[in-house]
């Protein structure tokens, strides 16, 4: 990664159906580290958009008695939404349907022919509609008469047909190099060794061209063949940099990728593939494929098939943007599977939200502005008590950017409302409602002091709930410009000084 630049990708999300919790989750956990990078001064580029070709979206498309690009226009524009809808801060939205990217897909598709990686034969194999996806025979299994992939429960058919070929096999051992040298590549390191064995265990070439449906984007010099939807759609993300143009500020600033956030299901396509076509048009790999593990609801994967979709934007509707992001950044173990609940979703908001971060919100300023005419000032006489929460909370911040570096959001948000909980505590034991009658002097450091806190808590917390915490520190008269993570290295955010206004209550305790 350029010092200072950070780019980074979600999925482009298949607009086959509605979006469903797995769409919002990924989403959220790019938007997350997109706007943490942003507070910490970085150069930040964040891309999501739509991948729109393939046999699975010709289908689709007819079944609804459209043409192929105009149902795309219609779900693309719903996933466009989404973004507004989850609150996402991205700087683009590609799709694979747009004239930038074909030109990107071809240029690629002409390096990997000119580098001599590319050759035409007959593929005969399994493949599945659903994941667009081949897959080998130790892959499969059959089951009332169907086969299916046992890697994602979908069902393969049978393919033979003539078909471009991507030399795979030959960047076996310089994959295996490059895991080796590139440790933190795939995130969490579980998945990397996932990678590692199926890579050792031998790579076969790869099919990369269909003959057996029309809508793609066609193989140049050759218009029978409509190139695989993969090898189209993880160009993307050069696509969004103006790639060809590798002297273009845009590819010049930000290639090679950060992260490429993803789903566990297409971590080979990410972590195997791409590399290897990028290697093989002399093009550097992204810095790191972080892939999260699923959204269940029970003990199943969220899926329209199985007909147990959470509807992220019912949920949005009933309990808000700021809960659901909260939610599923604390509650689901970002390498892990995690089962989501209304219940569990309930509990979170009651208990961190409401009860935690917004009473303590709440307590501070309604105390401030019946007591004290909105106004606070500090003075130099801190007590053993106020060094030790100022210390307290340094030794819990000092490891939140390596925390943010690592897709570590879990430790991150813990760390985080612990602060909260050390505060409430302080503010319990030092008792300014006491002091105000017989200390003003101290009263007043108790209450900087938790207001510089709950200025640290906020502007933490903005990348997950930027709602929420930016009515707070628009309530601490805190402008845009200060709202950054300069108070990790020593800085401090409010003034000696401070005049404070009216907050409202944050999070309405559900019952």
């Amino acid at each position: 990664m350029k010092k200072n630049n950070y780019y980074i990708t979600t999925p482009i999300y298949y607009p086959s159906g509605v979006p469903h919790m797995g769409h919002a989750y990924s989403s959220i956990i790019a938007d997350v580290f997109a706007r943490f990078k942003r507070n910490d001064k970085c150069n930040v580029f964040f891309l999501t958009g739509t991948d729109e070709h393939g046999l699975k979206i010709q289908k689709a498309a007819e079944k609804a008695g459209l043409e192929p690009l105009s149902y795309c226009d219609k779900l693309s524009k719903v996933f466009r939404d989404l973004t507004k809808k989850l609150n996402l801060s991205n700087d683009d939205f590609i799709r694979t349907t747009e004239t930038r990217h074909y030109k990107s897909v071809n240029d690629l598709w002409n390096k990997l022919t000119k580098s001599g990686d590319i050759y035409l034969s007959k593929y005969k194999g399994w493949y599945s509609v659903s994941d667009e996806a081949y897959y080998n025979d130790n892959e499969v299994i059959e089951k009332n008469g169907k086969k299916y992939s046992t890697f994602s429960g979908s069902e393969v058919e049978w393919v033979e047909e003539e078909s471009f070929f991507f030399k795979l096999s030959a960047w076996q051992n310089k994959l295996l190099q490059f895991y080796e040298k590139n440790e933190k590549f795939i995130l969490p390191l579980s998945r990397r060794n996932e990678v590692i064995n199926f890579v050792k265990s031998g790579l076969k070439d790869l099919s990369v061209s269909r003959t057996s449906f029309t809508w793609g984007i066609k193989t140049p010099n050759n218009s029978k063949h409509v190139i695989y939807v993969w090898l189209d759609a993880l160009t993307n993300y050069l696509s969004a940099l103006d790639y060809p143009n590798i002297n273009g500020k845009l590819y010049k600033e930000f290639w090679p990728a950060s992260v490429h956030v993803i789903g566990k299901d297409i971590l080979r396509f990410h972590a195997i593939y791409w590399p290897a076509f990028l290697f093989a048009a002399k093009i550097d790999p992204p810095s790191r494929v972080f892939g999260h593990g699923w959204i269940l609801s029970g003990d199943e994967k969220m899926s329209k098939s199985k007909g147990n979709i959470l509807n992220p934007l019912e949920i949005i509707d009933n309990y808000g943007i700021d809960e659901l992001r909260y939610y599923l950044m604390k509650e689901v173990s970002h390498g892990s599977d995690g089962s989501i609940s209304l219940k569990s979703l309930e509990n979170c908001i009651n208990s961190d939200l409401a009860n935690n971060y917004g009473n303590l919100c709440q307590r501070v300023f309604t105390f401030i502005n019946n007591n004290c005419n909105g106004s606070v000032v500090k003075n130099k006489n801190l007590s053993n008590s106020d060094k030790r929460i100022i210390k307290d909370t340094k030794l819990l911040t000092e490891n939140l950017r390596d925390f943010m570096d690592n897709q570590n959001l879990n430790n991150y948000i813990k760390s985080v409302i612990d602060i909260s909980f050390l505060t409430n505590k302080y503010i319990n034991d030092e008792e300014p409602w006491k002091l105000k009658k017989n200390d003003v002097d101290k009263m007043n450091n108790v209450l900087h002091i938790a207001l510089e806190e709950i200025a640290k808590i906020s502007i933490l917390l903005n990348p997950i709930i930027p709602l929420a915490s930016n009515k707070v520190l628009d309530s601490l008269n805190i402008d845009s410009k200060s709202r950054n993570l300069s108070f990790l290295d020593g800085e401090k955010i409010i003034p000696d000084k401070i005049k404070i206004k009216k907050l409202e209550i944050l999070f309405k305790k559900i019952t």
